[in-house]
């Protein structure tokens, strides 16, 4: 008996000194609303919303890695058909997914400036994006962020060389 009280609390002092220990890993889910600033068909996806997925992993208290998934979609349409000076149509953009990876840094303990890069797919396309971001945290548990984000996509339009750049509105909860 003796050794099944004691073997209990020890896995209760366990348990509380592994609570203590600051996670290295923390999720947010986003949604978010982007508003398009230019791009060759800016009146054809002036306004999108989608959902984020993003990841900060702690390196040290400042400074943390983070990686991000975004899906966008634009349903806002002027239906004027854009076309080049040849008489081809410049397609416009339905829809976005972007794989950002870069790092941030916490000047103070609720707000973080951060940059991340990386690939942007548009209409099958493969780009280059950097995405700018100034967060806060809006709870003292850091349980809720609200970001907002400049998103540039180098060379959007292969012909004229545009780039497609949307300012970024987002709210996230903590997910673990």
């Amino acid at each position: 008996m003796l050794k099944i009280v004691t073997t209990f609390l020890l896995c209760i002092i366990l348990l509380h000194t592994l609570g203590q220990k600051q996670r290295k890993v923390s999720t947010y889910l986003f949604t978010q609303y982007n508003s398009t600033i230019y791009d060759a068909t800016v009146g054809n996806n002036p306004s999108g919303i989608g959902l984020g997925l993003q990841s900060f992993f702690t390196v040290k208290p400042k400074f943390k890695i983070t990686i991000e998934l975004t899906g966008d979609i634009y349903l806002q349409d002027d239906k004027v058909y854009r076309m080049y000076p040849n008489g081809t149509p410049i397609n416009d953009v339905n829809g976005m997914v972007n794989l950002f990876a870069g790092s941030l840094f916490h000047p103070i303990e609720n707000m973080y400036l951060s940059f991340a890069a990386g690939p942007s797919f548009i209409n099958g396309q493969t780009l280059l994006g950097i995405k700018p971001a100034l967060g806060f945290y809006i709870s003292a548990n850091h349980r809720w962020i609200v970001k907002a984000a400049y998103i540039n996509v180098f060379n959007r339009d292969k012909i004229t060389k545009k780039d497609f750049g949307s300012v970024s509105l987002a709210i996230g909860l903590k997910l673990f």
